[in-house]
């Protein structure tokens, strides 16, 4: 189920975002990238609509996934 971020409140976005972001590392190539940096990225995308949040209720976890993908 595709969530839509600006229903969540700011707290739970950023959470959810840098949850994200962690879980999926922070080495992106040859230019270090902060977390803050990244975080920014991902709301920008999400805002855009290039990303969206999914919501899979059978396996209760979320993810955050480009359109193109």
């Amino acid at each position: 189920m595709e969530i839509p971020y600006q229903s969540l409140n700011s707290a739970t976005l950023e959470n959810l975002v840098e949850e994200l972001v962690t879980r999926n590392g922070t080495d992106y190539g040859e230019r270090e990238t902060s977390l803050d940096e990244k975080v920014s990225q991902v709301k920008r995308q999400l805002d855009s609509g290039e990303a969206y949040i999914l919501y899979d209720e059978e396996l209760q976890i979320c993810e955050i996934l480009l359109r193109e993908a």
